[in-house]
């Protein structure tokens, strides 16, 4: 589109609505309006301007603030959804998520980890929405800031009458201003720490032009931040997992890619006693009954040397032994692993003994592993037990009689036997519980006694490494910056003019109004110059 040109002889690019060096109206509204609109010092606007190619309408559609706004609210409310039921980080770890959620919450578990909203901060779509979000910033930045970057830049000293008549703050009379008057206004500004430039009769004072960009340096901060967010989804860059780890167990350290191994050794917990520290925890123990005074797990690191070698073992060489405690992680490369909570007393394994139930008379023990079962368990002599079926929380039967578990953890056990002996070689079903046996298909000769239980403790480790944390940081800080930079100050500027026996003065600011009133008043203040009316009010 051709560029249009300014009776002063400025070439101004279409769509411009004041003319970026005199400052006269370019077009019909702008001359008829009675203030001028100085929000981007009237410059053309990319998105106001082009609309005919497909750049165009994609450049105008993300220019928009009524855009990142939606774009805002659409992330706010699917960050809601996340909320409704745990995210997969908190679920266990011995458990998948596309089973967990089903059994669990059902029909509306299932759709919500089909959907994805069960590691929603990492979905595709979500991590899409961030970005459209920093290509909004963006452009929409880019939109304003340099042809207001260039009208700042290209103003003229003596600007034209007809813009200094729609500025808010106005004042003109018939007359002249007097060589001392001058001096003694150019040494107000000055020492009010203005920059002044005098030009063809014309005086420019301006101070706080950098305030304009504050909030354009708000979004570069905003989109540095966005981008340290999208890093986390980057393979290597972030990782925050949580790891139950049971004691005894050697488990592989989330995000090493199997490099690491990470041994319980033992978990310890210890509470405060009552009368140790009467001031501060005396109350909350009888309150409560157990106050944690610390606990930890015994942990050890392993290297594996095989880590690079597809389908090989691993070959565990001992790195370091620590405590871990909370607020004092074992630290390793750029890993650190935290101690975050606790299980007591989990349920390991049962032990029950194939009975006769008339005599009392017992025929070898089972013992059953809850987190690792075997098909079958061979005593010897002809007796024999069969592992039918497991429900690790048992929640009662259907109505066909099918027994039922309502999650996968083993909270409460129960277990389905087919008892074979030299008796009855063809077996009899026992179901079992702890201190409870049924007899679902008839009376038995046989059955499965509970004996005992074998419980340990569970540490929850969080192993986190987060190389994002500089980039957001930045961000942070960059975005502060601007906010400090557009809050706390404000873009003043005067303008006087002489011109045919009249002289002119007007005065503009992005905020803070009566400020620069003020401010005005106390410079001209001793001069012929009359007060500038607020013409807002008028």
């Amino acid at each position: 589109m051709g560029k249009v040109k300014c009776e002063c002889g400025r070439l101004n690019p279409a769509g411009t609505i004041l003319c970026e060096s005199c400052g006269r109206a370019l077009t019909e509204k702008a001359k008829q309006d009675k203030l001028v609109d100085m929000r981007y010092e009237g410059s053309a606007r990319r998105s106001q301007t082009y609309n005919k190619t497909l750049i165009d309408k994609v450049w105008n559609f993300f220019s928009s603030v009524k855009v990142g706004i939606w774009i805002i609210v659409l992330l706010l409310v699917a960050a809601s959804f996340g909320t409704i039921l745990p995210q997969e980080f908190y679920i266990p770890s011995n458990v998948s998520a596309e089973t967990y959620y089903e059994d669990v919450y059902g029909t509306f578990g299932k759709l919500y980890y089909e959907i994805g909203f069960h590691d929603l901060y990492n979905s595709v779509w979500f991590s899409a929405l961030v970005a459209a979000l920093g290509v909004s910033l963006v452009i929409a930045s880019l939109d304003r800031v340099v042809p207001l970057y260039r009208a700042l830049k290209n103003q003229r000293v003596d600007r034209h009458e007809t813009f200094m008549k729609k500025q808010r703050l106005f004042a003109q009379w018939e007359g002249k201003l007097e060589p001392a008057e001058w001096e003694k206004i150019k040494e107000a500004l000055i020492k009010k720490r203005y920059n002044v430039r005098t030009e063809n009769g014309a005086l420019l004072a301006e101070k706080n032009r950098f305030t304009r960009w504050g909030p354009y340096v708000n979004h570069v901060g905003l989109i540095i931040f966005l981008l340290g967010a999208l890093l986390r989804s980057v393979p290597g860059m972030y990782v925050d997992e949580l790891l139950w780890i049971r004691e005894g167990e050697t488990l592989q350290v989330p995000g090493t890619n199997g490099e690491y191994y990470v041994k319980n050794n033992g978990f310890t917990l210890q509470n405060y006693k009552a009368g140790e520290d009467p001031e501060v925890f005396d109350e909350a123990i009888n309150r409560v009954g157990t106050v944690a005074k610390n606990y930890q797990t015994d942990a050890v690191l392993y290297r594996n040397k095989n880590n690079e070698l597809p389908g090989a073992g691993p070959e565990l060489t001992k790195v370091q032994e620590d405590s871990i405690q909370v607020n004092q992680p074992m630290k390793f490369g750029q890993f650190a692993v935290y101690q975050t909570s606790f299980r007591q007393d989990e349920m390991k394994a049962m032990h029950f003994a194939l009975t006769n139930k008339e005599t009392g008379e017992e025929f070898g023990e089972v013992v059953i592993d809850l987190f690792d079962q075997q098909a079958a368990y061979d005593l010897g002599s002809g007796y024999k037990v069969e592992l039918l079926g497991y429900y690790p929380d048992f929640d009662g039967f259907t109505k066909e009689g099918e027994p039922t578990s309502k999650s996968p953890l083993p909270n409460n056990p129960a277990f389905l036997f087919n008892m074979i002996t030299p008796e009855t070689p063809d077996g009899e079903v026992s179901f079992a519980q702890i201190r409870n046996t049924m007899e679902p298909l008839g009376e038995t000769t046989f059955k499965m006694a509970f004996k005992s239980l074998d419980t340990r403790d569970v540490s929850a480790l969080t192993i986190r490494k987060d190389l994002t944390l500089p980039i957001l940081a930045a961000g942070g800080i960059i975005f502060m910056i601007g906010v400090i930079q557009g809050s706390y100050w404000n873009h003043r500027r005067l303008w006087i003019r002489e011109k045919n026996g009249r002289v002119y003065a007007a005065g503009h600011t992005n905020k803070n109004w009566h400020g620069l009133k003020r401010e005005i008043h106390s410079v001209l203040e001793g001069t012929s110059v009359p007060e500038l009316e607020d013409r807002q009010k008028e």
